[in-house]
């Protein structure tokens, strides 16, 4: 069970307070619970606001949405991180467990609108077309969700947590509404000082590079993975300085800088790149480790 008390974050030491984007009851908020279960949460506007939450010292670490396995990579992190001056010490997967939320008196009969993210708009959108509703985006679930507390209107229903509906007291008219039975976000811990596990563990390394503008130097620059042993489980490209000539990419490997097959990848990469910069080395999420594992 996930904790709603304890949240007013004036008194909070800074110490064990951890920055999330969003408004209490958020997916982030869940997560940070989960986690730190007896730490302070401290929501904020925007990313940017939760990255500065953790440089200017009002909290310790930060718990950022990176990607979700139903809509992708979440819009602009990969272009905040590099410039937050934080870095990854961990990994966290969290099942999203989506409700629909409405006002007490309200019923399945009653309501005629939901408001939520897009994103979760578009995760539940075999729910919302069974019970014929008129979807509307609104700016977070739990901002939706707080919203349609303080207005009251038994017609207007949110899709957001359980734990906002505990917070904002709605009730939960359908739980686990979502289509996709895997839908989980991967979330990234982030603090003001590296924090690397020693090498032998499961580990994740993350970094960023951008190759020379020479032929196949994306190739040959990969080539030292796979000659090594080194699982890469995510590349992704971004442009530049808005130009489309300029890729930076972000990319993800199981492995640890200072084991020797990640050593050697990296400095073949490094020769045919102009720029490598390492966001993290953190331990792998069991998740991930089960997942590397297979089925029973």
């Amino acid at each position: 069970m996930i904790a709603v008390e304890a949240n007013p974050t004036e008194s909070a030491d800074p110490a064990r307070t951890i920055a999330f984007q969003g408004a209490f009851g958020a997916y982030s908020d869940l997560a940070c619970r989960r986690v730190f279960p007896d730490w302070t949460t401290l929501p904020c506007a925007a990313f940017e606001d939760a990255f500065a939450a953790v440089r200017e010292h009002r909290a310790a670490l930060g718990m950022i949405p990176i990607e979700n396995s139903v809509a992708g990579r979440v819009a602009d992190i990969h272009h905040l991180m590099p410039q937050s001056g934080l870095h990854i010490i961990g990994e966290h997967f969290e099942r999203v467990n989506h409700h629909l939320l409405a006002v007490p008196g309200a019923s399945l009969e009653t309501i005629r609108t939901v408001r939520s993210h897009v994103h979760a708009l578009s995760q539940c959108r075999d729910m919302i077309r069974a019970l014929g509703l008129n979807p509307v985006v609104a700016a977070d679930t739990a901002g939706a969700a707080a919203e349609i507390a303080e207005r009251g209107d038994p017609s207007v229903a949110a899709i957001a947590s359980e734990l906002a509906g505990r917070i904002y007291r709605l009730v939960s008219l359908k739980e686990n509404i979502e289509d996709a039975e895997h839908n989980t976000t991967r979330f990234l811990i982030m603090s003001r000082e590296p924090k690397r596990p020693p090498p032998g563990a499961p580990t994740v390394t993350t970094f960023l590079f951008s190759v020379r503008n020479v032929p196949a130097a994306l190739y040959k620059a990969m080539g030292g993975f796979a000659t090594n042993g080194v699982n890469m489980t995510k590349l992704e490209s971004y442009m530049v300085g808005g130009t489309f000539t300029a890729t930076q990419f972000y990319a993800d490997v199981e492995a640890h800088p200072d084991e020797r097959g990640l050593t050697l990848a990296l400095e073949e990469l490094a020769f045919f790149s102009r720029e490598l910069k390492i966001l993290g080395v953190y331990p792998a999420h069991p998740q991930r480790i089960a997942a590397q594992k297979g089925p029973p």
